[in-house]
């Protein structure tokens, strides 16, 4: 929560700070998955700063003085939507920025969750692509100049999401559909599931910030044992214990870590957006192939 503390050290930081130095258009990502999709559109012609970076949670994410200062510089503020980032608008308000804000979740084909709409839209690839595009235009809209190379940058790398796509469906395809049962420490994956055929059970709501009760922890224990789930996965951003606990009591194996709010650091494999996915699948894979 910003308090008015916080925002006198915001805007002390906003007229200490230095004028952009270069001539590349200034913007900002909310988290590191949308970091990575706009660097990838954007190219050398953006200087970009991701605000939760590798392994942090935004739901629950507590902003600085600095990431002020980074708003109120920036031309284009690129956001999921949805709900996933609760403490971004009284950031942007209390830096008092003038940039535009780009809303990229709103194009998608929202699902619902325990605790209102679903924000982890980019687990399905589909919708990732949907991101892209939107970056491109918004881009392009700030930066007319660029247009030609972020229509040839966004139109690489929507193929590679196309490739990306086709190579999910094709390895889990493979996995027979009764195996294909897991559950994960938090509930990032319905889009995921939705698209790909894979069944996540999961002792918390789509947000982080909610405490999974014991009543939870109980229910999901009677449902691995009655479903025969095959493995209980940890994610990047969660207290591995809830986990740990659930396959010590229902015999389940524990899987690897999921990538779910969050890209990995480099040295963990899952550090841009499309080695998150393929690491995600290939522990899938690993944990429920016959």
């Amino acid at each position: 929560m910003i308090t008015r503390r916080l925002f006198m050290a915001f805007a002390a930081a906003i007229l200490a700070a230095p004028a952009i130095a270069d001539d590349k258009l200034p913007v900002v990502a909310s988290f590191s998955i949308i970091g990575d999709l706009v660097k990838e559109v954007g190219g050398d012609r953006i200087s970009i700063t991701t605000l939760v970076g590798p392994d942090g949670d935004a739901h629950v994410y507590q902003p600085t003085p600095a990431d002020g200062r980074k708003i109120a510089q920036a031309k284009l503020i690129f956001v999921n939507g949805l709900g996933f980032e609760g403490w971004l608008e009284r950031l942007i308000a209390a830096a008092r920025s003038k940039g535009t804000i780009v809303t990229l979740g709103k194009g998608v084909a929202a699902r619902p969750g325990e605790e209102g709409t679903d924000p982890h839209a980019w687990q399905d690839v589909a919708n990732a692509k949907i991101y892209v595009a939107e970056i491109r235009d918004a881009l392009i809209s700030a930066d007319p100049q660029g247009a030609d190379a972020y229509r040839a940058n966004a139109a690489a790398y929507l193929a590679k999401l196309d490739a990306l796509d086709a190579e999910i469906v094709k390895t889990l395809d493979a996995i027979p559909k009764d195996r294909r049962r897991v559950v994960s420490t938090h509930d990032a994956f319905g889009y995921f599931s939705a698209r790909y055929g894979v069944e996540f059970i999961a002792p918390q709501g789509v947000s982080t910030e909610a405490e999974a009760s014991a009543r939870d922890i109980a229910r999901i224990i009677v449902s691995v044992k009655a479903n025969k789930v095959g493995a209980v996965f940890l994610e990047n951003i969660s207290d591995p214990r809830l986990a740990k606990r659930i396959a010590a009591e229902t015999g389940a194996r524990v899987g690897g870590t999921l990538y779910s709010d969050a890209l990995s650091e480099l040295k963990e494999g899952g550090a841009n957006y499309i080695d998150m996915m393929r690491h995600n699948v290939r522990e899938l894979t690993k944990a429920l192939a016959p």
